[in-house]
């Protein structure tokens, strides 16, 4: 199947990863002011009014692109809206048939993970021809589980606008650029409530794909080393992993839905409750790590991580719990009370103590 494909490639099931190496970044998204007619050129009064995303870096965050791209997010009572701004003096494109491997071509691609749990989230990528694939993802690809890519997102609309000649290597093009309307209907199937998440944050990320390049006859193809094989790809993301794999959504950035409109100005913080949970996906790691190097599952805490754990001068105190089905670690939360789970396939819990 193809998604067996993705995991080969990518190199998803690696467990050693290293965390990224910044924090999150963090992005507000305003109400929209006017109507937005998807047509890939962000003209409206509310694009104009939104805030520009940092540039987009390395997927590994210690190197910047060579060409730039940045993002803006609008939403509205039925859609939520995206915008990409890509540099690109060869734009290209050749693959035309829906849910094949976009990344195959140079793309722009979009993660959201609504309840911020790293369970069933959704993916989307387009490239040049607004050629478009969309996959529901039960789990991430390090923990075995159905990838949905016969799921379409109904009502979607996308757009692509080109200053410059697509697939046309007789001159010097300028940028692409990328408009993206998903339905509110599509989009709350795997949040935690059916509201728009007014006044609340969820766990995005973003891709940009890109491919050095071959030219025979005037069409464009991925560049091939002489021995044949393809050269890798440029993963330039705008929050990053840290690792070259967009499939830990634990390192997503946080996008907060504000109340207001573009052209206002609100303030979001990354909550210390999610630096309670970035800490237990370190110790997740480390519990695989254990098992991978031992052959068995650790019986305490302690034979995982043998350190106090700080976090904001306070001390967290996680329990490590074996039952029949598998594993959790608990920590209860110094700063609200709340107590979080995860469990052995990577998936948090959440419940309030008592």
């Amino acid at each position: 199947m193809k998604y067996k494909l993705l995991v080969f490639i990518i190199g998803v099931f690696a467990l050693n990863s290293a965390y990224a190496q910044n924090p999150p970044r963090s992005y507000i998204a305003y109400k929209t002011i006017d109507e937005i007619e998807i047509d890939g050129r962000a003209e409206e009064a509310s694009w104009k009014e939104a805030p520009r995303s940092k540039d987009f870096i390395d997927i590994e965050g210690d190197k910047v692109p060579k060409y730039q791209t940045y993002m803006k997010m609008v939403y509205d009572e039925d859609n939520l809206y995206f915008y990409a701004k890509m540099k690109e003096p060869h734009i290209w494109g050749t693959l035309k048939q829906r849910d094949t491997v976009i990344f195959y071509n140079n793309d722009f691609e979009i993660f959201i993970d609504p309840d911020g749990d790293t369970h069933n989230y959704m993916e989307f990528e387009m490239n040049a021809l607004n050629t478009v694939w969309d996959l529901f993802i039960v789990k991430p690809y390090r923990e075995p589980a159905p990838i949905v890519d016969s799921w379409d997102i109904q009502g979607l609309q996308s757009a692509v606008h080109i200053s410059g000649t697509l697939n046309d290597a007789s001159d010097e093009d300028d940028y692409w650029s990328v408009e993206v309307a998903i339905p509110w209907e599509v989009l709350k199937e795997a949040n935690i409530h059916n509201n728009i998440p007014e006044e609340e944050f969820w766990r995005v990320n973003f891709s940009r794909v890109n491919w050095d390049f071959d030219l025979t006859e005037g069409r464009y193809s991925r560049k091939k080393d002489k021995n044949g094989e393809y050269l890798p790809e440029y993963n330039w993301v705008w929050s990053p992993q840290g690792v070259i794999n967009m499939h830990e959504p634990e390192h997503w950035g946080y996008v907060y839905f504000s109340s207001k409109n573009a052209g206002e100005q609100d303030e979001f913080e990354i909550p210390e409750d999610e630096k309670v949970k970035w800490m237990l996906y370190k110790l997740y790691r480390k519990h695989k790590n254990y098992f991978s190097k031992n052959k068995k599952w650790a019986s305490s805490i302690s034979e995982i991580e043998n350190k106090p754990i700080k976090l904001n001068g306070e001390t967290l105190q996680p329990k490590l719990e074996t039952h029949l089905a598998g594993w959790n670690i608990a920590v209860i939360s110094p700063f609200t009370g709340k107590q979080y789970i995860i469990r052995e396939d990577g998936k948090i819990l959440t419940s309030k103590i008592k």
